[in-house]
């Protein structure tokens, strides 16, 4: 069979959430079944190829589609275009988009759908492209992949013509996310936070993530305890960050916030082992990659109680309603005292055992295969 793979988002150096998930994939995908040929579609030259296998044609096809006008041509022309061109059965797609122009079977993932529930915090031009082509091209998939089942439901509730056509196909972490030994953690305290614990927040800066919020809760946990507690965040700036920016700027805890830009998984890893706790505060996630990062690492989690986020995290989580600042420094505090700490994390050992890119991957096949010969 020859399986089309829309892989514009394996950017060597820059992998983020929908990269990482494109890549654990499909490396698997590949890997236990090389009798298929694979055709990875490109939107741009590719210098150092992520994934070689000879099963693997790799065709770059234009333009580099990084802007909503751009990504009309490349979903709708070009690679319609391409798939006719190398005669493709079937077409995966692990970005949340598929093309209306295709007239062959197409397996779409859906991380979430923040544009439905936020969309004043989606950028002018993008909103536009969301809130026209993605319903169409939902409806227009054989088949939907959704990276957890609050995002399943989602799905359903908007699109309940689709609730028949949804699987799940979980997240997995990176094998470099494991605990650490007490003098690792020391040494990068040392190198990143003087010495001093400190909690952790990881993403892309962008107010769905409502890090504005959890500074103001931090502010609020450090004049009610006295902590020394440092809070970390790590991640790029996206959009709409001037209130990120100016809260920082302004907060009278300035020099016990760390801001790191993107980091390489080793890094990160690391980072994430010798925290003292991981928060998520989003307003909204599909997933929440970072959640199970820190249960990998046997570190606790402070997650918002919406959407996947609760679900991810399991039954040792520390919750908190995102929109109230005070609560989220209430839970900060819980845990800073919690004397059940050992057991919370025992907790995240096994609720983290069910997410699995092997299972995963095997999901999202069958139904590339069954799609393609239905």
């Amino acid at each position: 069979m020859r399986i089309g793979v829309n892989a514009r988002f394996l950017l060597p150096e820059k992998l983020e959430g929908i990269g990482w998930y494109s890549y654990q994939i499909l490396k698997r995908m590949v890997d236990q079944h090389p009798e298929h040929e694979y055709f990875f579609f490109y939107d741009r030259k590719q210098n150092n190829l992520l994934l070689q296998h000879p099963s693997i044609h790799h065709i770059v096809v234009s333009p580099p589609a990084r802007h909503p006008l751009l990504w009309y041509f490349w979903f709708e022309w070009s690679l319609p275009a391409a798939f006719k061109k190398n005669k493709i059965n079937c077409v995966f797609h692990p970005d949340g988009y598929c093309s209306l122009s295709a007239n062959i079977p197409q397996v779409m993932v859906v991380h979430d759908l923040a544009y439905l529930h936020f969309p004043e915090q989606v950028p002018l031009l993008v909103r536009k492209y969301y809130q026209y082509f993605v319903p169409r091209q939902i409806k227009k998939a054989n088949h939907l992949i959704a990276v957890s089942k609050a995002t399943a439901s989602d799905i359903a509730e908007h699109f309940p013509e689709m609730a028949s056509k949804i699987s799940i196909g979980y997240n997995g972490v990176r094998e470099c996310f494991k605990p650490l030994d007490d003098v690792q953690q020391k040494e990068i305290r040392q190198q990143f936070s003087q010495g001093v614990p400190y909690s952790l927040f990881v993403g892309a800066i962008h107010p769905r993530k409502n890090v504005t919020g959890l500074i103001h809760a931090f502010e609020i946990f450090k004049t009610n305890t006295g902590s020394e507690m440092k809070l970390m965040i790590v991640g790029r700036k996206a959009w709409f960050v001037q209130d990120f920016e100016k809260t920082i700027n302004t907060s009278a805890f300035k020099t016990d916030i760390i801001l790191l830009d993107y980091m390489q998984s080793l890094e990160l890893a690391k980072i994430t082992a010798s925290a003292f706790a991981v928060v998520q505060p989003s307003f909204l996630e599909g997933f929440g990659v970072p959640v199970l990062e820190a249960l990998n690492c046997d570190i606790p989690v402070l997650v918002a109680d919406c959407f996947s986020l609760p679900e991810v995290a399991g039954p040792g989580a520390y919750l908190f309603d995102p929109y109230k600042p005070p609560e989220i420094a209430e839970q900060m505090e819980i845990a800073l005292k919690d004397s059940h700490r050992a057991e919370k994390i025992q907790l995240g050992r096994t609720h983290r055992t069910q997410f699995d890119w092997d299972k995963s991957a095997e999901i999202i096949y069958f139904q590339i295969i069954s799609n393609a010969k239905a």
